[in-house]
């Protein structure tokens, strides 16, 4: 068996480019957000859906983690909607 050696994230790991890798990330951070604060609430996806003013398989898809349907965008809206705004920060240091 060949020994792997990640390069920290699963996403690094698969290939992407770095801008690619980044957008994953974030995508994939805001989906974990969305998905904490539906269950937080206990929501069904049909009140989610209805909260949220998006369709139930919308609310399957993104509990499913099926990232590559959905912008960053799109989850930063969803976010606001349950009332979780969203911050940004750049990180300035440059990568020795």
């Amino acid at each position: 068996m060949k020994k792997h050696t990640t390069k920290g994230s699963v996403l690094d790991d698969l290939g992407f480019d770095a801008a690619e890798t980044e957008n994953l990330k974030i995508r994939a951070a805001l989906m974990r957000a969305i998905e904490a604060e539906l269950k937080h609430r206990k929501l069904t996806q049909t009140a989610a859906a209805e909260l949220l003013e998006i369709s139930q398989p919308r609310v399957s898809d993104l509990m499913r983690g099926k990232i590559h349907l959905f912008t960053i965008d799109c989850l930063v809206t969803i976010l606001m909607q349950l009332g979780k705004p969203v911050r940004l920060i750049i990180d300035d240091r440059i990568a020795a």
